[in-house]
């Protein structure tokens, strides 16, 4: 099978480029002429050079291939909404009409899990922890969280398509853990806890896969996913607390105790978005809108339907990005 692959550069592209050619596929990995090669050193791919933002580039790679993978986007935090919009929403968009335009027999989309919106409500003693799956949709002020908005609107771009007869299906990963996080050797909660940059916690939770869970995860879509149908893929349900103190430990560092309430934070995004123009801040004003909900989600329809194996444990995957990290000199690990 002849398979594009956008974003072929980055964390979860690359890895999927490896395992097509492990499988035996003839991958063709679209990139930038200026990306990072890093990952992509010594596999034998065809590079297609080209940017979302430049539909020919996009119509020319699309030509002769039978699948594409749709993992190119732009990572959050303090990236202009503007320009999110333009390579997650308006780049889709370009990528699907390509496909249409080149009959790709079948489409992969790497949404997120933040497209599904946020909890209907922040837990408290008398609300349990709810798990959000594939029903769930947008439901929050998009001002706010402008990366999760975007790629909202780029799942309405993948189901535009389908309407017009594209064969695309959709996958939701959590937050991403593993080797090879080339483009967040900064942010990363990984490096920002093993450089001791996370002096405070706050309240909520998240939903942590393995990396290779994800890849095995695309390739499981491509063979057996729905059309049109999304799929939640991701691994543990963990507090940032839990989270934190595993990623501390393994860093050899010690892990911040103080835990400031959510109601705190939220109130002050407004003033943090202001400093963070002008100081190097560790998290996003976007983030701080979100402390207190409980990211967590049910796995069940991914796990089922394509037939995935149970995930990788949190610790694993914490452990190689360390080791990563540290061999790409974004940290320098600690021991006890």
């Amino acid at each position: 099978m002849k398979v594009l692959v956008t974003g072929s550069t980055g964390f979860i592209g690359a890895q999927l480029c490896h395992a097509l050619v492990e499988r035996g596929d003839e991958v063709c990995a679209f990139h930038r002429p200026t990306s990072n090669m890093t990952l992509l050193e010594g596999l034998p791919v065809e590079h297609v050079l080209g940017d979302l933002t430049r539909a020919e580039t996009l119509q020319s790679a699309c030509r002769g291939v039978d699948a594409v993978f749709h993992t190119a986007a732009l990572l959050g935090g303090r990236v202009q909404p503007g320009r999110m919009y333009t390579i997650i929403v308006e780049g889709t968009r370009a990528v699907v009409q390509a496909a249409l335009q080149a009959g790709v027999g079948r489409f992969v989309y790497t949404s997120s899990v933040a497209a599904l919106g946020v909890p209907e409500s922040i837990p408290s003693a008398d609300i349990p922890f709810p798990l959000l799956d594939e029903a769930h949709t947008w439901n929050f002020r998009p001002n706010d969280w402008p990366y999760g908005y975007a790629k909202y609107l780029a799942e309405l771009e993948i189901q535009k398509g389908v309407a017009h007869g594209l064969d695309a299906v959709i996958v939701n990963p959590g937050y991403v853990i593993g080797a090879g996080d080339i483009y967040r050797q900064v942010s990363s909660i990984i490096v920002q806890v093993a450089r001791r940059r996370v002096p405070v916690l706050t309240e909520g939770g998240l939903n942590v896969v393995h990396v290779a869970d994800v890849v095995a995860g695309h390739l499981a879509a491509l063979e057996l996913g729905q059309r049109g149908e999304r799929y939640i893929l991701g691994g543990q349900n963990l507090s940032h607390q839990t989270l934190v103190q595993k990623i501390a430990e393994a860093a050899g560092v010690h892990p911040p105790v103080t835990v400031l309430p959510a109601d705190l934070v939220r109130s002050l995004a407004g003033i943090y978005n202001l400093l963070q123009a002008f100081v190097d801040l560790p998290i996003s004003a976007s983030e701080m809108h979100l402390a207190g909900y409980h990211f967590y989600y049910d796995t069940h329809k991914a796990r089922t339907r394509l037939q995935l194996p149970n995930s990788r444990p949190v610790d694993e995957a914490i452990r190689e990005a360390l080791a990563w990290f540290a061999q790409a000199g974004a940290i320098k690990l600690q021991r006890n």
